[in-house]
């Protein structure tokens, strides 16, 4: 799979990210959707990735920058095609990886509580994600989940 910076202009894309949508409003209440559009996620302090194969999409992430050191996945979503194929962890992995080659020492998240997000936690807890309080402009929200890793404690753990 090639990932590389996307600009948000292509169809898949953006159909990808219209389904994201649909399905974050779907599965929570609306003012627990922070899951952003297309023209949000084409802010400056936002990259966003998408991953390809044989000229298919199979998925997306975007981060954005919330100062210094701090980074915030946003907008991480399989195609369907592609689920349970390890495309997840091939972005995951690369937005960390993007996260530690900038510079960046934190990488946080947040994703739903209800069991439609098991499969995001699961991933983000086997990558060594722990779970933490709200972050950043966020409140305390039952239907959301907050969840850091740093970046030099990930480090040490895979040396070991």
């Amino acid at each position: 799979m090639k990932i590389t910076i996307d600009d948000l202009s292509s169809g898949d894309v953006i159909k990808l990210l219209e389904e994201h949508l649909a399905d974050m409003y779907a599965t929570s209440p609306p003012e627990s959707v922070h899951a952003l559009d297309v023209d949000k996620l084409k802010s400056p302090d936002i990259t966003f990735f998408s991953g390809w194969f044989d000229g298919n999409l199979q998925g997306c992430l975007a981060v954005k920058k919330l100062d210094s050191s701090h980074l915030e996945l946003k907008s991480m979503r399989t195609s369907t095609s592609a689920r349970k194929s390890g495309v997840a962890t091939k972005l995951l992995q690369h937005a960390l990886n993007f996260a530690a080659e900038q510079g960046y020492q934190k990488v946080s998240l947040e994703t739903g509580s209800q069991a439609y997000f098991e499969p995001a936690r699961n991933l983000y807890e086997k990558f060594g994600f722990s779970y933490c309080g709200p972050f950043s402009d966020y409140l305390e929200d039952p239907h959301s989940r907050f969840m850091t890793i740093s970046l030099s404690e990930r480090v040490l753990m895979a040396k070991n």
